[in-house]
């Protein structure tokens, strides 16, 4: 599975979509990759409806699909280049009962990197997230240490207390002033 697999896992990540603040996959993407025809895919969703909850699958609306489509540049000219349904996405665990249902050997293996692709998104989001906390203390802790840095500046800016002995240089007297 080596480096195949590492490029496999790249490119279902870049079929990874956020719509309605899931992370979801086209029926498409997934048919392509356990390889069976969107048709197919559909169709065994369709016998399997009860599989599929609204937070495993959901169908885009018109809007959705045009504007993923207009982001992605995927519209194609051409007869019988379009779709005559709006697609199904799914979700991880949409995903996972999809290679479920179609039961072969080629979807399972695909599950499974499909199933990688989203754990490494979701490191990636929690290191990030961790990145930003880090972030923020070390704001915090640098507003304090720059803080007693402007305080000893202004410390020194205060004209001298009366009564105080100077030090440093003082330059002789002459004879003759005194």
């Amino acid at each position: 599975m080596g480096k195949k697999a590492a490029l496999t896992i790249i490119q279902i990540e870049q079929s990874i979509h956020t719509i309605r603040g899931h992370r979801v996959m086209l029926d498409q993407d997934l048919a392509l990759i356990y390889g069976v025809t969107v048709k197919r895919l559909n169709e065994q969703v369709k016998r399997n409806k009860g599989r599929f909850p609204t937070d495993f699958m959901f169908q885009l609306n018109r809007k959705e699909w045009d504007d993923l489509r207009s982001q992605n540049a995927t519209l194609k000219t051409g007869q019988g280049r379009h779709r005559k349904y709006l697609p199904n996405v799914f979700t991880e665990h949409g995903t996972i009962m999809l290679a479920n249902v179609l039961r072969s050997d080629v979807a399972v293996q695909a599950s499974i990197q499909v199933v990688r692709a989203f754990l490494r998104l979701r490191e990636m989001v929690i290191t990030h997230q961790d990145m930003l906390q880090k972030i923020q203390v070390m704001e915090k802790k640098y507003d304090v240490q720059f803080k007693a840095v402007f305080d000893a500046i202004r410390q020194l800016m205060l004209p001298p207390v009366k009564g105080n002995k100077s030090i440093g240089f003082r330059p002789k007297r002459s004879s003759k002033s005194k």
